[in-house]
């Protein structure tokens, strides 16, 4: 068997919502559950904060106290990342020293967004970043919602850093992903659940999901599957997900679905999202109890 990937924040990770109560508000009980129902349910990592997390309409105080209200419910059994990561470098450094007192084992850091920095700009930030705390990075790159590429040329360069240590990949671009991890150490894991199969067959350590908040156990089984070598056992996974991953990632935006989903699985109370997202209109979660039906996981 060939040796298997370095895995520095573990192999199935979500990417988790942040619950709130119907009129809006923060749940940390919810939330506390909810990291509890998902480290339960095969993840052995969970990433907060991000964009699923409604990472853009909470405030520095909320993400704060979800972190810790994450860690002290799972902090003893699952790796939990902060996202960090926004388009102002000392913000961003001022989230991640936050994030370490209140005791995160690693930083998600998302590419700046909007301002589009050459690379020169994106090597210093995310250096600045894992500068500024001792805990392991994990850089996210997704042109998809910041415009902005990491590149290959940027993360040979950043793969020196001592404490950034992998990136979560939502470029698509399995060529170049190989590339880096063939010239590197830096642990891929793959941030698209469509591609979760294609990013773990060409070598990444794992992923971090959203449909994992319905498929976490089939995700652990499909990277077991890959470190047997059996391809087919993990072809038959992805196989079933289609659906799932066809409800959640693409008939709307994913945090949307994904709360509905949970509603759905009586995970979550309500799907209540903070604007410019809406919850799923009951049409929404008709398709969505259709797509998750016909992958099993209800």
């Amino acid at each position: 068997m060939a040796d298997l990937p370095a895995r520095p924040f573990g192999a199935v990770l979500t990417a988790m919502v942040t619950p709130f109560d119907s009129a809006g508000g923060l749940d940390l009980e919810a939330a506390g559950r909810l990291a509890i129902h998902l480290v339960d349910h095969g993840n052995d990592g969970l990433v907060l904060s991000g964009t699923t997390g409604e990472s853009p309409t909470t405030t520095d105080a909320e993400k704060e106290a979800l972190l810790r209200a994450v860690v002290e419910a799972v902090g003893d059994r699952a790796r939990v990342l902060a996202g960090v990561g926004t388009n102002d470098t000392a913000h961003t450094i001022e989230l991640a020293q936050q994030a370490a007192k209140a005791g995160a084992h690693g930083l998600l850091v998302v590419t700046p967004y909007y301002n589009k920095p050459p690379t020169e700009g994106l090597v210093a930030h995310f250096t600045a970043v894992a500068d500024a705390t001792d805990l392991p990075v994990m850089v996210y790159d997704i042109p998809g919602r910041t415009a902005v590429r990491i590149g290959t040329a940027a993360l040979l360069r950043l793969a020196s850093h001592p404490r950034i240590v992998a990136v979560k990949e939502a470029t698509g671009d399995l060529f170049a992903g190989s590339a880096v991890m063939a010239a590197t150490d830096l642990a891929y894991y793959s941030g698209d659940d469509a591609l979760n199969l294609a990013w773990l067959a060409h070598g990444a350590a794992g992923v971090v999901s959203v449909v994992s908040h319905v498929a976490g156990l089939e995700y652990a089984q499909m990277v077991r599957a890959i470190d047997e070598g059996d391809l087919g056992v993990a072809r038959a996974v992805h196989a079933r997900l289609v659906p799932a991953v066809t409800g959640i990632m693409t008939r709307t935006q994913g945090a949307i679905t994904t709360k509905a989903a949970l509603q759905l699985l009586g995970v979550l109370q309500n799907r209540a999202m903070r604007l410019p997202l809406v919850p799923a209109t009951d049409a929404e979660v008709d398709q969505l109890r259709a797509d998750l039906s016909e992958s099993g996981l209800l």
